[in-house]
């Protein structure tokens, strides 16, 4: 008896590049975390006291934000893949909404911290916070456009073939974005 069995191409998702981007991005982040448990090592008092005017709720909001945003993102490139172009416009419209609600709520968050006189060279605690917080911010912006080309070019109907490994790669640098706050939230908002 023959046993057929079909040829599938083994590939990595996304484009050439986009693991070489998220490794070295996720790299310098990892460096920044070092430093700041370095640096909360040899002032535990000042980091816990800061930690404590964060609040928490916020960052769990944000969290859930961008949780769903990526739920999104995978329904849509889920729908690609099968074909549904129609409705990846659809999906990724709601990724951008959260990508949107979450950029709002760090402003806020940041309004509420720097009113009340909390600024970037208060402590070595907030100088960290709205590093890490900032440098993830702009990679959310950044995500927020990406996501924002491929809602426009899945409208317009140019989402398939090579367009797909294009939105993929888009996908993976955004579930970096969420992997990022992932680990920011407990490093900042949680850890005493």
């Amino acid at each position: 008896m023959d046993t057929v069995v079909e040829n599938k191409e083994r590939r990595i998702p996304g484009v050439e590049g986009i693991w070489v981007f998220v490794g070295a991005d996720m790299f310098f982040f990892s460096v920044l975390f070092v430093s700041f448990m370095m640096e909360r090592g040899k002032a535990l008092a000042v980091f816990e006291s800061s930690r404590q005017l964060l609040n928490q709720d916020i960052g769990g909001i944000n969290t859930l934000i961008l949780l769903t945003s990526s739920w999104f993102v995978v329904l849509g490139m889920r729908a690609a893949k099968q074909g549904k172009f129609k409705k990846v416009h659809g999906y990724l419209f709601w990724g951008i909404l959260c990508g949107l609600a979450f950029v709002a709520s760090k402003a806020f968050e940041y309004q509420g911290k720097l009113s009340s006189g909390y600024t970037p060279i208060s402590n070595d605690f907030f100088m960290f916070y709205y590093a890490l917080t900032g440098l993830h911010l702009l990679h959310v912006i950044a995500g927020t456009i990406v996501l924002f080309i491929f809602y426009r070019r899945a409208k317009a109907g140019l989402i398939g073939g090579e367009g797909i490994n294009n939105l993929e790669a888009g996908t993976i640098y955004w579930h970096m974005v969420d992997l990022l706050w992932i680990m920011l939230f407990p490093l900042l908002y949680l850890l005493r």
